[in-house]
């Protein structure tokens, strides 16, 4: 495999998801002692690639995919008191402008949960562009970020309990368009 972190080399056009290699997760603490991470089985990207080399980014995740391993706690979670997957069925993250891609860089977006819109940074190490085995070209970055949970209205205020900032990390990998 060939691989190149050059940002110049992107094509222009709509670069798909690899659903196989992309993973969308979270940590959280719980009694501020304890992580406990979880993720969304289920997201979509959105990554187009203008002319001059910026790129369009956005993402939706099906918050009905919560994961953490615990059965009773993701149904708890996706109930009303906290994520409301009935009302609010998707978390959307979308650029605020096009974005020239570099080795670290950051996106600075909004995030909205139902009827609630928020600033979101995500802080980005591109991973560059590779050869797959199949003949196409893959894209890769990992991304981080922060949000109140109750700045989107999830879950009431607990403190001691369950931390209000939640770590996001993405890994995601596109394929070049044809």
């Amino acid at each position: 495999m060939t691989s190149s972190t050059q940002t110049q080399q992107l094509k222009t056009g709509s670069w798909a998801l690899d659903t196989h290699h992309s993973s969308v997760s979270f940590t959280v603490r719980h009694l501020g002692i304890a992580k406990v991470r979880g993720g969304f089985t289920r997201f979509e990207t959105e990554f187009v690639v203008d002319e001059t080399g910026a790129a369009t980014i956005g993402a939706t995740i099906a918050l009905d995919s919560f994961d953490t391993g615990n059965a009773d706690r993701d149904a708890h979670i996706r109930a009303a008191d906290f994520l409301d997957v009935a009302n609010r069925p998707t978390l959307t993250f979308r650029a605020t402008g096009p974005v020239r891609v570099a080795e670290s860089f950051t996106v600075a977006g909004e995030a909205t949960l139902g009827t609630v819109t928020q600033p979101v940074t995500l802080d980005v190490e591109w991973g560059g562009v590779a050869d797959f085995p199949d003949g196409t070209r893959h894209a890769g970055f990992s991304a981080a970020g922060t949000i109140k949970r109750t700045d989107f209205g999830v879950g009431v205020p607990m403190p001691g309990m369950l931390s209000d900032t939640v770590k996001i990390e993405l890994e995601i990998e596109l394929v070049e368009p044809a």
